[in-house]
């Protein structure tokens, strides 16, 4: 797409899954991206790669819960590429568990990167944008960020808090040039799932009481990217990228007992497997 063909951006999380797409289809756009990891050999791993096939790529070290970390970044990035036209924040985590069994430090830790770590980056690359007049804020939260899922409340605690400070953001950021948009993708077959950190369960048994549609209804990352940044390039709000994700949403709306009501079947049915197992 022509719009990001020489644009600035900063891509978090951009080691792998969902960030390493994005990062290589701006690539392939013509912009010039910014790969921010904590894993310092895979961002460098994506960069290279991109380089070869001729995109413009740099892979920096990104620890995203350190807040003067994010905002060197920022600066360093306007400094030297003279403006930061998009800034993905896209880093995350995820817990599993009923939420009786998560610990605090578990909260603190998904809080600290899902959340902190996108308001850092936000406000930082907000400030940096209402000084040069424009700029487009991307956060990467989740369907579980519109919609209710059992078994993950810490996750979805941080998604929904993603989604606000978004749509808030959105309109004060309009009059001043910058957009703000906010991704809420359903599941990606990425190796995401396989990090999670599963509290006193597993993703077999989670998975396994879980409906099927939602289970099997995966979308790649690199169709993932190409819908966020489908979205990105119309200046959309909010950013479903995926029809199961679109569906749950519009229910949760509409009648959000329906949504209630499914995640109590789900919990019962996993808790009878819990107790049948013992």
């Amino acid at each position: 797409m022509e719009i990001f063909r020489d644009k600035k951006a900063i891509v978090t999380g951009g080691a792998s899954g969902l960030g390493k797409a994005l990062c290589e289809l701006l690539g392939k756009y013509g912009a010039d991206v910014i790969v921010a990891d904590i894993n310092l050999k895979g961002a460098q791993s994506v960069a290279a790669e991109m380089s070869r096939s001729g995109a413009r790529a740099e892979a920096v070290h990104l620890d995203v819960t350190i807040e003067e970390d994010v905002l060197n970044l920022i600066e360093k990035t306007v400094d030297e590429k003279g403006r930061l036209d998009y800034m993905i924040n896209n880093a995350g985590i995820g817990v599993s568990g009923e939420a009786q069994n998560i610990g605090l430090d578990q909260w603190r830790r998904i809080v600290d990167i899902n959340l902190w770590g996108v308001i850092y980056g936000t406000l930082s690359a907000y400030r940096a944008m209402i000084k040069q007049g424009q700029g487009h804020i991307v956060n990467i939260a989740s369907a579980a960020g519109l919609v209710p899922f059992p078994f993950l409340t810490a996750y979805t605690t941080t998604k929904h808090a993603v989604v606000g400070l978004s749509a808030g953001l959105r309109a004060e950021a309009a009059e001043l040039g910058v957009k703000v948009s906010v991704a809420c993708p359903g599941l990606i077959d990425t190796a995401f799932e396989d990090n999670v950190a599963y509290v006193n369960t597993s993703k077999e048994a989670l998975f396994s009481v879980s409906p099927s549609g939602l289970t099997k209804m995966r979308m790649s990352p690199e169709d993932c990217a190409a819908a966020i940044l489908r979205g990105v390039a119309r200046n959309k709000g909010i950013i479903s990228g995926q029809a199961l994700s679109k569906i749950l949403w519009w229910v949760n709306r509409v009648n959000p007992g329906i949504m209630e009501s499914q995640t109590r079947k789900t919990l019962a049915k996993y808790r009878k497997m819990a107790r049948e197992n013992q």
